[in-house]
């Protein structure tokens, strides 16, 4: 007998804000769909970063920092979680 969960449609996004999943990944999105959520965060975290590393923060303050990373890293969670369900559809898809 064994003990394994069916998979789950909607698999919860990382939070740390919230005790209850309020964001959710469909895992039967189409592989594109998926691909083009990736992407876009990805892009967007890209041009950010490249943007705040080209700037001069002379009077920056602690918080402003805190911000920058703040917002970044949850971008790259959003990544991460979606591309676990990429992986996850593509290694479990039949061989031959």
């Amino acid at each position: 007998m064994t003990d394994q969960q069916p998979p789950r449609r909607f698999t919860p996004m990382s939070q740390f804000a919230t005790d209850y999943p309020v964001l959710l990944i469909d895992s039967d999105a189409p592989i594109r769909e998926l691909h083009n959520c990736v992407s876009e965060r990805l892009n967007a975290v890209v041009k950010y970063l490249n943007l705040m590393a080209c700037t001069s923060l002379p009077d920056y303050a602690e918080n402003d920092i805190n911000t920058v990373t703040n917002i970044a890293l949850i971008l790259l969670r959003d990544v991460h979680d979606v591309f676990k369900v990429i992986e996850q559809r593509g290694f479990d898809m039949p061989t031959g």
